[in-house]
């Protein structure tokens, strides 16, 4: 057969610097929230045909497990539909979610090419299929393809700036805060325009949601019934529709609420 590869947006030869993938992640930080540039930006056909041929595939259902915190590093993934929640796990068993990767993200670092233990887990949101690189083949690569290197190190400094956003939002900002912040993140992300407001068309349970503004279930439960009955989210069957933005948005920049 000829004519061009059908490759994913993310993996396309010669995407300009302005093209990224898309990333959940708790940053007041513009660019961070709208994700890193893509790992493989700028290969040629050959190049990427390289670094795919090295992988091997992973299919995953979802909530199945891609990596786990404590085993051993044996390179990274490469996420190529679906998305993996990446987290941390406390000795007392409480969770925080540190991101949710889209697409065109590499998950499973920071010890991209083996060795140690991994650091947090990555599990499956929805279906995912994603392409494990492992750490000896892809060290001999990025030897041979210093635009794969960068790619890896933009990654990597992506993530870093993450999880430092992350930590200090932690630090400064009050848990209704957090939880006010990451509701419009989700109506930017997920947001479809209704006659009462922006639904969050992508189902976050609560518990869901606890993890990322690093709070209890029953502590969001009673915090977005709260909001409900003020008007300013509507929560229905599971679904999420922000119907004061504005005033989330007062909320999350440090008013009270009423």
């Amino acid at each position: 057969m000829s004519g061009e590869p059908n490759w994913p947006p993310y993996v396309k030869p010669g995407l300009s610097g302005t093209d990224r993938v898309g990333a959940l992640l708790l940053t007041d930080t513009k660019p961070q929230a709208g994700g890193p540039p893509p790992m493989l930006e700028g290969l040629s056909e050959r190049q990427i045909a390289e670094v795919i041929a090295i992988g091997r595939q992973r299919s995953l259902p979802r909530g199945a497990t891609l990596f786990s915190q404590g085993t051993p590093h044996d390179g990274i993934y490469l996420v190529e539909s679906g998305r993996v929640r990446v987290f941390y796990t406390a000795p007392s068993g409480r969770e925080i979610t540190l991101a949710i990767w889209h697409p065109g993200n590499f998950v499973g670092g920071p010890e991209v090419f083996g060795g140690g233990p991994h650091v947090w887990s990555g599990v499956a949101v929805t279906n995912v299929n994603a392409l494990h690189l492992p750490g000896a083949a892809l060290r001999d690569l990025v030897v041979e393809i210093p635009s794969l290197a960068i790619g890896i190190i933009e990654g990597l400094a992506f993530k870093g700036k993450c999880y430092s956003a992350m930590a200090q939002m932690l630090g400064t900002r009050s848990v209704t805060e957090r939880l006010a912040h990451l509701l419009l993140h989700l109506s930017e992300l997920y947001g479809m325009r209704q006659r009462d407001g922006i639904l969050i068309a992508t189902r976050f349970t609560h518990e869901d949601i606890a993890h990322m503004v690093g709070a209890t279930r029953q502590w969001v439960t009673m915090s977005l019934r709260r909001l409900h009955l003020q008007g300013v989210v509507i929560v229905h069957k599971g679904n999420l529709t922000i119907a004061q933005p504005a005033t989330l948005a007062s909320i999350r920049d440090g008013s009270p609420i009423c």
